[in-house]
This record gives structure tokens, sequence and C-alpha cells, in this order.
């Protein structure tokens, strides 16, 4: 029998095989090339593959699915073969190409999620190991899987060693991955369907006790010794505690140079930019929202002190920054947790207060002051009420003084709101009888 004979095609050696489109590759495997008419668009589509590891019968039925693909017009082969951790790489660099992903927090916190979901979650107390699902093959990545995973990291939150609101971001990221993987590969089912978040209500983030908001009446002598022991931070803190201004539009706000942030002359703050780690910063805010707010004379007074005297270093005055480090560049994104700690120290607060109590305590201080939510809203960049709510704390004095005035309405429509403290004979905290000495009836 004649020796078929080999041939340099589609840069490859090749000898025909047995099997129509399947050919034997001279370096091992086998090549696969086919021309089928594709059902969604209608035109001739040719198939070609190298396939260095595969046998003959592997490599024909690739070719085969393949041409089943196209005739059913589908975008995508199933994913048989496609990890969870190969797409997850894949959708990552796609997203942060596209823009879905577009500062340097938001790639750091789908590192450190990905990091639990494709390799799993060790508990810093119990030692207790939950896989991730890296190995897992997409199409049989399962709701029973997701579950399993959740009823193991439920275990380390129970124990201590992560907070709900963390992992519930981590399942947050799981389903935008598990979404993202049914579309690409047409899955017949969403394996994060119906899993529930972690249960928050029994941890507290914000207490009566440790609420991250200055009072109204422990704003004045906190901010003073803040400018008397920390003054190179005083104007930062305070244009936080004013606007509500998130850190990360903080750092990279511009006192001058061609793209100026604050407007001298009008008292404009433009705030369009937000920097998060490093020297990368994103060209618009968090919200993806650039808007700008009128300060009155007295905060552009404390910018221009801040400028004229806390600039110290050549690097600080050849900035184009309204609060830059002494080498010039952004301030770090700690840069504050020092300073208001000391200072909640010295005045003995007797409460923790951190960068993010600056804009919850804008919020208290704007409701005491009766801005209209709009304009709060207008001035801190919160987009929706729940957010503007989710930053504010309601403080006893309000309660108290709202409280007062229910009474004070009430008493206007004949409820007397001394009835209790004038009743004669009364337990002390039971109900006063009823005026006229009537006795209680049930009605109805």
């Amino acid at each position: 029998m004649k020796e078929k004979q080999w041939v340099y095609r589609w840069k490859n050696w090749l000898q025909p095989s047995a099997v129509p489109g399947v050919w034997k590759r001279k370096e091992g495997g086998h090549f696969v090339r086919a021309r089928i008419v594709n059902a969604a668009t209608g035109q001739l589509k040719e198939i070609k593959r190298c396939m260095p590891g595969a046998d003959e019968a592997t490599a024909y039925k690739w070719l085969s699915d393949e041409r089943e693909r196209l005739r059913a017009g589908l975008v995508s082969a199933a994913p048989q073969q496609t990890r969870f951790a190969d797409f997850v790489t894949s959708l990552v660099e796609t997203k942060v190409k596209n823009g879905d992903i577009c500062s340097a927090k938001g790639r750091e916190r789908w590192r450190h999620t990905l990091t639990h979901l494709i390799v799993g979650t060790k508990g810093k107390k119990t030692g207790t190991f939950v896989p991730g699902f890296g190995e897992y093959f997409l199409d049989r990545l399962d709701v029973t899987h997701v579950e399993h995973w959740r009823t193991g990291i439920a275990t380390l939150i129970a124990a201590g060693d992560y907070s709900p609101n963390t992992c519930n971001s981590w399942l947050a990221i799981l389903r935008v991955i598990m979404k993202a993987a049914r579309r690409q590969y047409r899955l017949p089912h969403l394996a994060t369907e119906d899993v529930k978040d972690f249960d928050t209500s029994k941890h507290d983030t914000y207490t009566d006790e440790e609420p991250n908001a200055l009072l109204p009446e422990e704003v004045g002598q906190f901010f003073e010794a803040l400018r008397t022991s920390y003054p190179q931070f005083f104007a930062m803190a305070y244009l936080g505690l004013i606007t509500g201004l998130r850190p990360s539009s903080l750092r990279p706000l511009r006192r001058s140079g061609p793209s100026a942030d604050v407007d001298w002359a009008t008292g404009q703050l433009r705030v369009r930019r937000s920097q998060t780690q490093g020297d990368e910063v994103m060209n618009t805010t968090k919200q993806k929202r650039k808007y700008s707010i009128a300060l009155p004379k007295e905060a552009m007074d404390v910018l221009r002190w801040h400028v004229s005297t806390q600039l110290e270093t050549p690097e600080q005055q050849d900035s184009e920054l309204l609060f830059p480090a002494v080498n010039g560049s952004f301030r770090a994104p700690t840069v504050l947790n020092k300073p208001l700690a000391d200072v909640a120290e010295q005045v003995g607060l007797g409460k923790k207060f951190t960068q993010r109590g600056l804009r919850r305590t804008f919020n208290d201080l704007a409701r005491a002051a009766q801005v209209h939510d709009v304009v709060t809203r207008s001035i801190s960049g919160h987009l929706t009420v729940s957010m503007q709510e989710h930053y504010s704390t309601a403080n006893r004095n309000e309660q108290r003084e709202g409280i007062a005035r229910v009474i004070e309405l009430a008493s206007r429509r004949g409820v007397p709101a001394e009835a209790a403290a004038s009743a004669s004979g009364g337990a002390p905290g039971g109900a006063a009888a009823p005026a006229g000495g009537a006795p209680n009836e049930k009605t109805g």
C-alpha cells in the first residue's frame, strides 16, 4: 500500500486520516478543518483547530460538536473543558479592558475575592478550610456546590473568622461570574440561583456606643484639638466634615494647573476624580458621576489658610494637588487614621472615630441644620436616599427632642402630657386613672 505523503497546510505538516476533516499531525496529535453554513448568519464558516494532544476520535468528536453548534446558530461551544479558574481569569481581563473594573481598588477587591472563590478560605481562628471552585468545570458547577460552599463559609462566620458583610461581597462577585458564564456559554442553569446572602442582623457595623460619628456638641472641641495637634491635616478633615466627600475624592483634588478643581474666584469645588491606590487616578468618581459644590467664604478661607501655611516642602509647593504629601504626590489612603485616633484620645471622646466618620457626621450635621435632603445628597454625592440614611445616625438628643415634639403636639390635641406624673395613688410606671375617675372598660 502506498504510504500517504505529508503535506504542509495551515502552518502544519499534515497527513489525511480515515475520517473526513481530520488530519494527522507530523509532530503528534491531530488537526481538524471543515466548512459549514452558520445558521445565525447564513454565511459559510471555516472551522480550523490544531489539537496537539488529541487522538483521532477526540478530534473528530470536537469537529462534530462544532458543526452542530454552527448548524444551530449558537455563539460558542458548551464549556465541557472550561474550568472556573480559567474562565474567571479571562473574565477579569475583559472587565478591566472594557472599563467595568476601572479603579485600582476595584482590581484589588476582585483579586482578593477570587483567591477565596478559586482556591478557598481558611478560618483565621478555627483553621477550618472551605475549598473554592477553581477546578470545577463550568457546566458541572451546580447550585448544590454553591450551597455547600455557603454552609462552610457560614461556619467561619459563626466562629468569628469573617464578617457576613465581607462574605456577602464574595457572594455578589460569584453571582456576577456565574451570570457571565451562563450568558457566554448558554448554560442550562445558574449555579447561584436563589442562593441567599448571609444574615447580617446579628453583626453590628455601627452601634449606639460606637456610631463612628461626632455629636454636634463634640465637633468644635474635636476639630480645635485637631488643628492644634495636626494642622497639616486640618483642612483635609475639615473639608470632609462640611461636604461629606469620600477620602478617595479629597486626595486627588487639584488647587492649580490647567484642570484645577478649586475655583478660587467663585468658590466652586469640582468633584470629578477618584484615587484609591498609588499614583493611579480614575477620571470620575466612585459613583461615576462628576459634579460641583459651591463652597461658602468660611470654607474657602480654611483652604486658603492651608495652601499658604501648610505646604511646607518645595515638592508640596510645586504640586498641583490641594492636599499633597511631603513629596508632592498623593496622600496615603490611611493618612487621617492616626491623627483622628490621637485626637479622639486627647479629648476623651470615648469612641472610635475614623475617616468614614467624617461622612457620617456631615449627614448628621446637615440634618440638624435642617438642610434639605436633596441639597445634602448634591453635596455628599450620595445617589439614593437609602445610602444617605446608611451614613446617618439619629443621636439621643434628636430622639429626645423628637419625642418631646410629639408630646407637645399630642397635648394640643387634648392628651395631657402630665397625666402619668400627676396621677394620685398610681404605682410608679403604672397607668394613670382616666380623667374623672371613670373605670377602665373594654369596648367592642
